[in-house]
């Protein structure tokens, strides 16, 4: 199997997926969502025990593509709710895997960036990474990342991070226990198959017991609030502040919002 915007590697009884768009910064576009859906099965159904997450270049991964912004306020609500179902398909597939995950987070993971970050049963980052969950911040909705964000931190942190959609440092997100480690930017990677080699030290079949009972716990609520966030997600954009947000981010102006 090949793939065009990522890079896939076993070592070691470990799979290391890298984003690999460092033009781009690693954006998401389509065709990304499409090639990480597909590695993440491969590596479901492979011999490996680990799975590390890490992105080629400066970023991990900068948001959404701007290509793909561009096509966003045409599209019509069909398409929507078909776009943030592929989406939530995405975190849950990432969030459910069967066997432990670590996310090396290499450079800023911003919007859709720090929910793959995030996501992972370990993030590891370096100290100059920046997160953001900035989407009010051009009219969207942080919809389905936020039932993620709440399990994770709590409402009252998530409301925080979510309504303002400031950028914030890895030495708060480790605080808020979304990093469970800074590390050297040249210790990243081998920190990360350092960590996945302990990991092996345990039994596979209890790490896949685990992460399945794990993801049990919070199963038939996901469910519910992901059915709310993708009618929310596809409702959001319909809307002239939507359009108005996506204008402006792609013009390098500020929006004027009408709040309709």
């Amino acid at each position: 199997m090949e793939f065009k915007t990522l890079q896939y590697a076993v070592s070691h009884g470990t799979i290391t997926i890298t984003l690999n768009r460092p033009d781009k910064r690693n954006a998401i576009s389509y065709e990304l969502i499409d090639d990480l859906m597909a590695a993440l099965e491969k590596a479901a159904g492979s011999r490996a025990h680990v799975l590390i997450l890490t992105g080629a270049g400066k970023a991990f991964c900068a948001g959404m593509d701007l290509e793909n912004l561009q096509q966003l306020t045409g599209r019509t609500h069909e398409q929507n709710i078909k776009d943030s179902e592929t989406m939530a398909g995405l975190f849950r597939s990432l969030y459910d895997f069967p066997m432990p995950t670590i996310a090396a987070v290499n450079g800023a993971a911003i919007a859709g960036g720090t929910g793959l970050a995030t996501l992972c049963d370990f993030t590891l980052a370096v100290p100059e990474a920046k997160f953001g969950y900035t989407e009010v911040r051009i009219g969207f909705v942080p919809a389905i990342v936020s039932s993620f964000l709440i399990a994770n931190i709590g409402e009252k942190r998530a409301r925080d991070l979510l309504l303002t959609g400031r950028i914030f440092t890895a030495q708060e997100a480790q605080q808020l226990g979304l990093v469970s480690e800074i590390v050297d930017p040249g210790q990243l990677i081998h920190r990360a198959h350092e960590l996945a080699q302990h990991l092996m030290e345990s039994s596979p079949a209890s790490l896949h017991a685990t992460k399945a009972l794990l993801s049990s716990y919070t199963r038939e609520l996901f469910d519910r609030q992901i059915a709310w966030a993708i009618t929310a997600n596809a409702a959001i954009r319909q809307t002239a502040d939507f359009k108005e947000g996506i204008s402006a981010f792609l013009e390098k102006r500020r929006p004027t919002w009408t709040g309709k």
